[in-house]
């Protein structure tokens, strides 16, 4: 699937599961962005694998917490009709410009 299709369906599915019966904030939506990296952060620290795993046919770990990152950002730009795609493709152009660890940033 492309970024504009999992955009329409990580929406729609948000929108039929009643996240968008009220409207909701910017800033939360970006705190529920944020708490998927956390617990992304956990998965890492408690030792588990990088890879999916299945607990009673959920998935989870590391991964999926990822993956509920996008789902999260897929969401909210489906909602405001943003162009995730073309942005992202513009920055990474410009990215391709940038020099080796520009600002001499430590990784």
């Amino acid at each position: 699937m492309e970024i504009k299709e999992l955009i329409i369906k990580s929406h729609n599915i948000a929108k039929s599961k009643g996240w968008w019966d009220e409207e909701r904030s910017i800033p939360g939506l970006i705190a529920l962005m944020h708490s998927e990296l956390s617990e992304a952060l956990e998965e890492y620290r408690d030792g588990e694998s990088l890879n999916l795993r299945f607990e009673d046919g959920k998935p989870l770990g590391f991964t999926v917490e990822l993956a509920d990152v996008l789902i999260r950002i897929f969401d909210m730009v489906g909602k405001y009709d943003l162009d995730l795609d073309y942005a992202l493709n513009e920055k990474i152009k410009y990215n391709s410009t940038r020099n080796y660890r520009h600002g001499n940033k430590k990784a």
